[in-house]
């Protein structure tokens, strides 16, 4: 039916006409004729753990999330008018939140230091490259405006009875092509660029998942064939629309021989200039950004400790090592392979990590362990057996609170008769956790003597500021 590329964002059409994206996808909309928007930030949601005068505030990695997402649409929906796309938002509710600037204010020392977080607002309008200081509301009962609408008149008498306005958009100046009938607010808009035949055309809402919209088949959710009629006749009116802002637009698309120097203005070529300017700082800032975003990932290593398994969960454990004071690294000799061979001053371990999704650790691990410390001694430089070390991150994708104990009870008796140390990682994180935030040499010790000298599950020493917290909570009590 459609010969128009049409890509949907924030809805999903029974039709396979369109292409649908999620909101964080990185998608360029200079691939696709025509773009559907319904912008939502609500799926950032979780990734809060306070709130700020009544609304969300995101944490530091929802706030980077969120503001880059953000960002991203309201760029590429701008690039995608000035090159000659047709953009349609379906404004949804107006969501609120703040995100984390990455400012900080400190007030007190020592124990009584406290630290500041500095937020700003984002809602979920950031993503459009237009001011229109939504209000939100909700009402169903609506008309187009008098004049230059006219682009309109199909598809409203078609889905307008079907349409709700969420938000009425109370910036100056907004060019409104949809109103409330009483009152005459706007709750739609028409904006067309200026140099291409490009239209930012904002819409009342519509309902794109009601229930009869989908169906059970089997153990699946399929589309009914509601959904695939309404769909049908949504895409259509869609495509008649876009060809009708395409003609009706003044603007000529300019001739590639219009753009030679013989025609260059002289204000045009010192704006150019500028363009190139600016351009060259936001791929400085862009660098700089992934340098940072590197670095957070490399900064946020040890979280995997409490989540992942495999070769990911090897690294985690040996950077943890590290932290501790261990100089630990994986060993791989002919036909020798351990996960981490690690050392200090107190002594020489070997270790073999293994995560469980949804099971305790059992002694399977223990036997490759074992395996691996007689090899270790086989080796010429190597003169007594080194202390074996079980890491172990089971039901891995609950909360830490949550699990059980993460080795079985055999684990426990095996690892008891081969004065095997049993580490959870997840008890492994609280001491790097402080160890990155304090340089506390004594406590890094005790940490490598708990894993040394244990047999059976590794208890680690409470890191000093825990331990205070909970004197503290303890006075409390008492009095």
């Amino acid at each position: 039916m459609a010969t128009r590329k049409i890509l949907t964002v924030g809805l999903e059409l029974a039709s396979t006409d369109t292409t649908h994206a999620t909101f964080r996808s990185k998608a360029s909309l200079l691939d696709w004729d025509i773009f559907l928007f319904r912008p939502e930030i609500s799926e950032f949601l979780h990734n809060y753990y306070e709130t700020y005068q009544g609304k969300p505030s995101f944490n530091d990695a929802g706030s980077f999330a969120a503001k880059e997402c953000c960002e991203h649409w309201r760029r590429e929906i701008k690039q995608a008018i000035e090159t000659g796309k047709t953009v349609v938002v379906f404004l949804p509710s107006l969501y609120e939140a703040y995100v984390d600037t990455g400012g900080r204010s400190y007030s007190g020392t020592g124990r009584n230091q406290k630290v500041t977080r500095h937020v700003a607002p984002l809602t979920n309008y950031d993503t459009l490259p237009v001011s229109l200081s939504p209000v939100k509301t909700t009402g169903s009962s609506m008309k187009l405006a008098p004049k230059g609408v006219e682009v309109l008149a199909a598809y409203w008498a078609e889905f307008g009875d079907r349409s709700n306005y969420n938000v009425v958009l109370s910036a100056s100046e907004v060019p409104a092509c949809v109103l409330t009938r009483a009152g005459d607010k706007p709750v739609g808009a028409i904006y067309r660029s200026k140099s291409s035949a490009g239209t930012l055309l904002l819409l009342p809402d519509l309902d794109f998942s009601p229930p009869s919209f989908t169906k059970r088949k089997g153990n699946s959710t399929v589309w009914s064939s509601d959904a695939t009629k309404f769909a049908g006749a949504f895409l259509s009116a869609l495509v008649g629309l876009d060809k009708a802002l395409r003609s009706s637009s003044e603007v000529t698309p300019e001739p590639t021989w219009a753009a030679a120097t013989l025609y260059t203005l002289a204000p045009e070529a010192a704006l150019h200039v500028q363009l190139l300017e600016a351009e060259r700082q936001v791929e400085h800032a862009q660098r700089k950004k992934e340098e940072i975003s590197e670095a957070i990932a490399i900064a946020a290593m040890p979280r995997a400790l409490l989540y992942e398994k495999g070769k990911p969960l090897e690294a985690a454990i040996i950077h943890a090592l590290s932290t501790l004071g261990f100089k630990a690294e994986p060993f791989k000799q002919s036909d020798s392979e351990f996960d981490v061979v690690f050392d200090s001053a107190e002594g020489r371990l070997i270790g073999e990590a293994e995560g469980k999704d949804t099971k305790a650790v059992n002694i399977d691990k223990l036997r490759q362990l074992s395996m691996n410390i007689h090899e270790d001694l086989q080796r010429e430089e190597v003169s007594e057996p080194a202390k074996p070390v079980l890491f172990g991150n089971a039901y891995r994708l609950q909360e830490p609170p949550e699990r059980s104990d993460p080795f079985t009870e055999k684990c426990h008796t095996a690892a008891a008769s081969s004065s095997t140390a049993l580490v959870a990682t997840t008890d492994l994180f609280p001491p790097v956790q402080y160890l990155l935030a304090h340089a506390d040499p004594e406590y890094a010790a005790a940490c490598r003597s708990a894993l040394l000298s244990a047999i059976g599950r590794v208890a680690f020493p409470i890191p000093p500021i825990a331990a205070a917290e909970r004197n503290d909570e303890m006075d409390r009590e008492e009095r």
